[in-house]
């Protein structure tokens, strides 16, 4: 059995949803225009993944076997709605910026795997330090995806001007096409260095 170190640390380097595992791509495109967005999407995801991880460990043995599925994502949609309400009432610039893809978290398959790989088979304490293994992973990598697009798209970091005036803009990364772009270099450069690193 991996200790909870192990556990922790696989979902930041081993299984990146973003970089290894290549889940969560619809709204990793969408929001990674900019850090800001990046980061607020990055900490939504950790909170319902640790709050669904909890609940469905605590109660996995109770919920039978063939309604296992609708019901984690009832329980997934609650904390869905919890983070949005959250989020809209402290800070609805973000909320707006994000827009429907904060309720698509939801039926994001980085929650619902991690439900049915994980939190369905393990405690509660190993299920909280997956979740934050993960959500940690997610969010690191889409902060870093929003910083480079951001950076050469508008010259910015989370919203404060860093380039010079004579600075041109790369307006391909502030559009979607520029979202496929540097994720597919990032993509390249990550498992090129984890295969350097003999990591698998």
């Amino acid at each position: 059995m991996t200790t909870l170190a192990q556990e922790f640390t696989k979902g930041i380097v081993k299984e990146n949803p973003l970089f290894r595992l290549i889940l969560g791509m619809c709204p990793t495109l969408a929001v990674s225009v900019t850090a800001i967005n990046s980061f607020g999407m990055g900490v939504s995801v950790i909170a319902v993944l640790l709050c669904s991880n909890i609940v469905i460990s605590a109660v996995r043995n109770v919920i039978p076997a063939k309604v296992r599925i609708p019901a984690y994502i009832m329980i997934i949609a609650t904390f869905v709605t919890l983070v949005e309400m959250v989020l809209n009432a402290f800070a609805p610039e973000l909320f707006e910026a994000l827009g429907i893809f904060i309720p698509l978290i939801v039926v994001n398959c980085i929650i619902l795997g991690r439900a049915e790989a994980f939190a369905r088979k393990n405690t509660i304490g190993r299920s909280i330090i997956d979740a934050l293994g993960i959500g940690l992973g997610y969010t690191i990598s889409l902060v870093l995806l929003g910083v480079i697009r951001e950076l050469f798209g508008a010259g910015s970091i989370f919203g404060y001007q860093v380039m010079g005036t004579a600075f041109e803009p790369m307006g391909v990364l502030a559009v979607a096409p520029g979202a496929f772009i540097t994720l597919g270099v990032m993509l390249g450069l990550f498992n090129y260095l984890f295969k350097h690193f003999g990591i698998e």
